[in-house]
């Protein structure tokens, strides 16, 4: 029972940060067929952001989340502005796209280092203490990241279906020409996605780095993971991303616990290789036919 207890804990702390980050990946991949390879940066960024607001301008402790909120919205704002914007519609964007953001990330990763230098730094943000359930230790801290991401989901999910920019960019997501005839402003809603990316990016910066630490290149693990998930579970499919990190947080605690860490992420690369092979399309995606 206690083991099964470290597992559940540890695999529902993970799920719940490689959950905020996949539904970035999921969102910004629905509505603009884009992957941001920039998304590692982004966690950095926020995770400094929260840590700069704190520590070096000595805001209060629950400001540096919307603080960090804040730059990763202006961030992906900037993105869509200054790089995005004007690939949009030409030939070979999704592969265009993919080099720009990994140009992206290492302008946002040298400009992190440089203003921060390459030294592990402790994030200010966090909860100390904890409680016992039966024999297992249980951090303050891990509870708090899952109930962030909890709340987090609740709010992306209502978004998305009962306002009116959910459902622009859940009709965008679906037929992007058929939006445009319809009148909604896809330029805005791709501007609104980005932001929400790089919102809930620096999100998943923070809880990352209250249970590690800060580093430049701290985000380079989780988005890969991340990338994993979306692609077992189906790229834009965001409830099966959900469900898929929660379930992969579990399995890689499971398999961390009883033959080492070293082997977590190699056995989420031979699940993600028979999940190709059983369902190419991902474990929710579904099969789509072009007719002729």
């Amino acid at each position: 029972m206690d083991t099964a207890i470290q597992i559940v804990v540890s695999g529902l702390t993970l799920g719940a940060m490689y959950a905020v980050g996949t539904i970035a990946l999921s969102l910004v991949w629905g509505a603009l067929q884009m992957l941001n390879m920039a998304q590692g940066a982004l966690l950095a960024v926020g995770g400094y952001a929260a840590y700069t607001a704190v520590a070096t301008l000595g805001m209060p402790l629950w400001l540096g989340l919307p603080a960090a909120i804040a730059v990763g919205g202006l961030v992906g704002a900037l993105m869509y502005a200054l790089v995005v914007r004007h690939m949009l519609g030409r030939p070979g964007f999704e592969t265009n796209v993919i080099i720009a953001t990994v140009g992206i990330a290492l302008i946002l990763e040298n400009l992190v280092l440089r203003l921060y230098g390459a030294y592990p730094l402790l994030q200010p943000i966090g909860l100390e203490g904890g409680f016992q359930v039966g024999a297992t230790y249980v951090p303050w801290q891990n509870l708090m990241i899952l109930v962030v991401s909890v709340v987090l989901m609740l709010v992306i999910g209502n978004f998305l279906s009962r306002t009116r920019a959910g459902r622009a960019i859940r009709a965008t997501a679906q037929h992007q020409r058929g939006a445009m005839l319809m009148g909604v402003p896809v330029g805005r809603v791709y501007v609104q996605v980005l932001m929400i990316g790089g919102a809930l990016a620096a999100v998943s910066g923070i809880m990352l780095s209250t249970i590690t630490t800060l580093a430049p290149t701290m985000g380079y693990d989780p988005m890969l993971k991340a990338f994993i998930i979306c692609v077992i579970a189906g790229l834009g499919n965001i409830y099966g991303a959900l469900t898929a990190a929660f379930v992969l947080g579990l399995f890689e605690a499971a398999v961390q616990y009883f033959f080492g860490v070293r082997f977590g992420f190699p056995a989420l690369l031979v699940l993600v290789i028979v999940a190709l092979i059983w369902r190419p399309y991902g474990v929710f995606g579904r099969h789509k036919q072009a007719r002729l």
